[in-house]
């Protein structure tokens, strides 16, 4: 059967499972094909991709499986034990070589380069756990290797419960509610459109990036921890309401494992409330999604200052869109993102951090992908980040991450070619090219170097198993 044939008829059977009580899974990694004996094409176009198919799995939890439950009821048949008897895990190794256009300067010593041509291997390795913990509760847990700390911690992960509610007046009408457990706003959303899981899907390590982005895009991945409840009306309506606090991994304070204090920075005050609102509409091959996404943070400074007092408040407002158009041969994703920031700085004011109370960072990313028969893929992708100057936040006199307009502004394009051999091994080579960096096409850090320096060649193997 054809593969985009058949992820619509899973797509309909999901939604029937579902309303009577059975669960189905998906993942955007190998633990999903082992669970379900489907392959990756019905949930992915490439990894990490979703296909329409895929958002509906991750909206239901995570819980579909083929394999032998150890299960356990009441005599009510409540279910009280649903777990796999072998463990949904699979690994992601990457390796890497980077090359920038012209060697960065050395860390330590004045006026000499650092070596060009950085091989990383491995960039990044991952053991995820993804599937079905309980009764209509799933996860998506990743623990990474990162090779420049040398050590193991926690990456994306997304703890869910989801269940499903079926009016009588409305029948037509499926309501799929849930609760998610989440250490990265945006990690638990289902549409690329969105910074946790949007391209590029590879990004190089060892090569200079921009010195600003606004907190909804990254900043606060991993160093979070929230709740939040979301709604999924009629296969085409989407909101969710979330609350963060910091969470920060290897924090130890003065018992040894926290709480927080001095010694740490930019620590969030109170709560930090994350909002998305998004609609799909999907008909034959095709699915166009458009919502809007923000996020209200108030950062204790720390690092050295007690956790009192100012803060640095950030208030992000997001808008994306998506269309996609899937058949069983090939697939076109576009997708666009911005991102407006506004900063209220009393903190860094106050301490002279900043030279302005009030800046400004808006950020817009536009993607245009094509994919052939499951093998041959390209992207282009444009970004331009821009905001208000200022002297004291963006400084000038650092070798290539300084500014000497004192200005974030960066802008540039990406290119990238794919080629999967197999469904889950994808070797990419990505160019980076910039037009602007830190406030400047040449001599923007006031030292000799030029945005078109730190233009980015990116060799990527990436292998989940």
């Amino acid at each position: 059967m054809a593969t985009y044939r058949y992820a619509k008829k899973l797509s309909v059977l999901l939604i029937s499972l579902s309303g009577i009580g059975i669960s189905v899974t998906a993942q955007a990694v190998p633990s999903f094909a082992r669970q379900t004996g489907m392959a990756c094409i019905a949930c992915h176009t490439q990894f990490p991709e979703l296909t329409p198919f895929g958002r509906q799995f991750k909206l239901n939890g995570y819980v579909v499986d083929n394999l032998r439950q150890v299960s356990a009821s009441s005599l009510s048949q409540r279910d009280l034990l649903l777990l796999n008897q072998i463990p949904p895990l699979s690994l992601m190794f990457q390796g890497s070589v980077t090359r920038t256009n012209k060697s960065l300067p050395d860390s330590a010593l004045t006026g000499a380069l650092a070596q060009n041509g950085q091989v990383q291997f491995p960039q990044q390795v991952s053991l995820f756990y993804a599937g079905r913990l309980a009764p209509k509760m799933g996860a998506f847990i990743q623990m990474t290797y990162d090779a420049g700390s040398g050590s193991w911690g926690m990456d994306n992960t997304d703890i869910r419960f989801a269940d499903r509610y079926q009016s009588p007046l409305t029948p037509n009408d499926p309501l799929v509610w849930g609760f998610t457990l989440n250490n990265n706003p945006s990690v638990e959303d289902v549409w690329n459109s969105t910074p946790a899981w949007g391209f590029p899907y590879g990004t190089p390590s060892a090569a200079p990036g921009s010195v600003a982005s606004p907190l909804l895009d990254g900043t606060l991945a991993g160093d979070v921890g929230g709740l939040g409840a979301y709604v999924w009306w009629n296969n085409w309506l989407y909101a969710e309401v979330s609350a963060y606090r910091t969470a920060r991994q290897g924090a130890t304070g003065i018992t040894g494992q926290g709480p927080l204090d001095s010694g740490d920075s930019n620590v969030i005050s109170g709560l930090s409330p994350y909002w998305r609102i998004a609609a799909e509409k999907d008909w034959g091959s095709n699915s166009w999604e458009a919502g809007f996404s923000g996020i209200d943070t108030k950062l204790l400074p720390g690092n050295g200052v007690a956790l009192e007092g100012p803060t640095n408040n950030f208030n992000d407002v997001s808008f994306d869109t998506q269309y996609q158009w899937i058949t069983d041969t090939q697939a076109i994703t576009l997708q666009g993102r911005y991102i407006h920031e506004d900063q209220t700085l009393n903190a860094a004011f106050a301490s002279g951090g900043a030279s302005n109370l009030k800046d400004k960072l808006n950020e817009l990313r536009l993607t245009a992908a094509y994919l052939y028969n499951h093998e041959l893929g390209g992207t282009f992708g444009f970004f331009n980040t821009t905001g208000t100057s200022d002297a004291l936040l963006y400084p000038q006199g650092a070798a290539y991450s300084g500014s000497a307009s004192n200005s974030p502004d960066t802008q540039g394009y990406i290119a990238e070619l794919d080629y999967l051999p197999w469904l889950n091994t994808k070797f990419s080579l990505q160019y980076t090219m910039y037009t602007k960096f830190n406030g400047g096409s040449s001599n923007y850090d006031g030292l000799g170097r030029n945005a078109s320096d730190n233009n980015t060649l990116y060799l990527l193997g990436w292998f989940n198993f």
